[in-house]
């Protein structure tokens, strides 16, 4: 048990060490300044939405629908710019309205109708999936004003890229609201223990909401930076986010039962996914192996979430005894 606990408070960082040391050995460029920023860049918008999702998990619940959204609302961001030619703050704003406002809907829709937040947010990934289709028949929209790609593409003087310094933004102000505010300790309490928060005072309906509109709003901020730094949205764009984040968020020690962890363990998690990838691609490993690899990752963080559980469950059955 005391091991595992090691683990869970400092196994990530650990695992992040090995994994630099190891693919800077094996992987030709891998440590030189321009590829580590190209790692930080890559990382940005997956580190932003899984910031998100800490949120959501923590409170005990699950959101699917990160990748989804981020494609619906690029589309329909990019159509704003190119076809109603809205200024590009304008739709910057109403793009990340909209994702919040999906990210309040699956909090809603859970709570109104007490289904699952897995169920509900499945189903609304599969919707919002179908949606980004049909209204551009499965074509990519692009042609977008350069200040909008400017966003994506440029740095802050000249050296450290612009989703990297928003990124860290949105980091600092995930851990102050989880860790310096009543509302965090709520989020908390109701991952831990939803009855007992609900009789301490706690408005457990609408905190549910509230933790998944926040997860809206954070990954609205990931996808308006996505769309900008590939100059063109896609239907297809971030399918594979709903599995990233949750793995890089239970990967950092993020319980998937809700109530424990921390957002700059998940920031761990985060960039061991990111320097995995980007590593792999420098030694020429075929991209497959690394949907094996998180797979397997995953497994083994819920499995090692799952012992830790028992093993408590089991600690505090033998002292009531």
């Amino acid at each position: 048990m005391k091991a595992l606990q090691i683990y869970k408070k400092y196994g990530m960082y650990v695992l992040l060490a090995v994994e630099i040391v190891v693919f800077g050995l094996l992987a030709p460029n891998f440590l030189t300044t321009t590829n580590i920023f190209n790692v930080l860049r890559q990382v940005s918008m997956l580190g932003i939405a899984s910031c998100g999702l800490t949120f959501v998990i923590l409170s005990g619940g699950m959101d699917l629908s990160i990748g989804a959204q981020i494609a619906l609302v690029g589309l329909l961001g990019g159509l704003l710019m190119t076809k109603l030619h809205v200024p590009v703050a304008v739709a910057v704003v109403l793009m990340i309205l909209m994702g919040t406002a999906i990210g309040a809907i699956n909090g809603y829709l859970s709570v109104k109708f007490k289904i699952m937040p897995m169920i509900v947010t499945l189903a609304m990934m599969t919707s919002l999936t179908g949606v980004a289709k049909i209204i551009t028949n499965g074509y990519p929209v692009y042609g977008f004003d350069a200040s909008f790609a400017l966003i994506g593409q440029g740095y802050f003087f000249g050296l450290v890229p612009f989703p990297v310094i928003i990124f860290f933004i949105v980091i600092f102000a995930a851990w102050f609201i989880l860790q310096k505010t009543y509302f965090g300790r709520h989020v908390y309490a109701l991952g831990s223990n939803a009855e007992a928060a609900r009789l301490a005072g706690v408005n457990i309906a609408n905190l549910r909401i509230a933790v998944f509109a926040i997860c809206g709003f954070f990954t609205s901020i990931a996808c308006v930076l996505m769309t900008a730094r590939a100059n063109s949205a896609q239907p297809t764009a971030a399918e594979n986010y709903a599995f990233d984040t949750m793995t890089a968020v239970v990967l950092g020690g993020v319980s998937i039962m809700g109530g424990r962890g921390k957002v700059s363990n998940a920031v761990a998690g985060v960039v061991i996914i990111g320097i995995l990838d980007n590593a792999l691609v420098l030694m020429g490993i075929n991209e497959y192996y690394k949907e094996v690899f998180k797979g397997i990752i995953l497994l083994a963080a819920v499995a090692l979430d799952a012992i830790e559980i028992k093993t408590q469950k089991g600690i505090l059955s033998s002292d009531k005894d």
